[in-house]
């Protein structure tokens, strides 16, 4: 008889408790279900992480991480700072040689190191890894890898202007600084929708959007850009450097009635943790 048959799932499969680190690394602490209490001695007993292509084609990219035992039942996996991860979700997996895969469970995450994290001014890259639950219940790691970087450390909407203090890593700000609303590609129109000045403070900046004035617009969502310089390339502004991995839920803003007061704007993120604003067009009368 199978000695897993009739316990709970969290029983029979293994679970991960992950601790993130100040640098942005994370470590797995991975309980063994009783489906896997053997794997504690094997030497190819590793935590996989795959992510799938985001156009749902081609061979999915994995990343191997060696399981080490740390205590009765524990084996340990470490995915360092410095290691990079592509930028997207990757599911976690617990890998028993190459006998048996099974989809690892969320654990309990400590990620205090992580709220209002500040990369070191010496790092040529930013990686961002921060655990999280998927709607199947299992663990993922959402990703990012990006440079230069612009984080939207402070988002305020008042009397209809929505003010923005931010950080930019891997470029200096210049004359022209500028934040513009425009289409989610950079290179999708050679104007943008509205701009308005970026005022510098070291590596910092401050921009006012004044939302009401925004023309309404058929598309439903714009982005928010920081164009570092006058001749820069313009740079997707983020919220990143915490440890919410989807503010879609967590994180909402009210919206504002627009000139034509018939159209709404309202501040909001994108599933990538992007700064969105989204337009809200009036319902057809019944």
């Amino acid at each position: 008889m199978n000695a897993a048959a009739g316990r709970p799932a969290e029983r029979v499969r293994p679970r991960a408790h992950c601790t993130a680190d100040s640098a942005g690394g994370l470590t797995f602490d991975v309980a063994l279900g009783v489906a896997h209490d053997d794997a504690a001695g094997r030497w190819d007993t590793g935590l996989l992480l795959r992510r799938r292509p985001a156009s749902g084609r081609g061979a999915a990219e994995e990343v191997r991480l060696p399981l080490v035992p740390t205590s009765p039942g524990v084996l340990r996996a470490a995915l360092p700072s410095t290691m990079p991860l592509a930028e997207g979700v990757w599911h976690a997996w617990f890998s028993d040689g190459e006998r048996r895969r099974s989809r690892l469970l969320p654990g309990t995450h400590d990620l205090r190191s992580l709220v209002d994290r500040r990369p070191r001014p010496d790092r040529t890259w930013l990686g961002v890894r921060i655990p999280c639950t998927t709607t199947g219940g299992t663990l993922a790691v959402r990703a990012w890898q990006r440079w230069p970087h612009a984080e939207a450390a402070d988002v305020k909407l008042a009397d209809g202007v929505l003010t923005l203090r931010g950080q930019l890593y891997g470029a200096e700000l210049g004359e022209g600084a500028r934040v513009e609303v425009g289409p989610p590609d950079a290179g999708a129109a050679p104007e943008p929708l509205v701009a308005v000045p970026a005022e510098p403070d070291g590596a910092w900046f401050t921009a006012r959007l004044p939302l009401a004035a925004l023309p309404a617009r058929a598309e439903s969502e714009c982005a928010v850009w920081l164009r570092p310089a006058r001749a820069g390339a313009p740079v997707r502004v983020a919220r990143i450097l915490d440890d919410v991995a989807d503010k879609r839920t967590h994180v909402r803003f009210p919206a504002v009635r627009l000139a034509d007061g018939r159209c709404r704007v309202r501040p909001c993120y994108s599933q990538a943790n992007e700064l969105l604003l989204r337009f809200e067009q009036p319902r057809a009368a019944r």
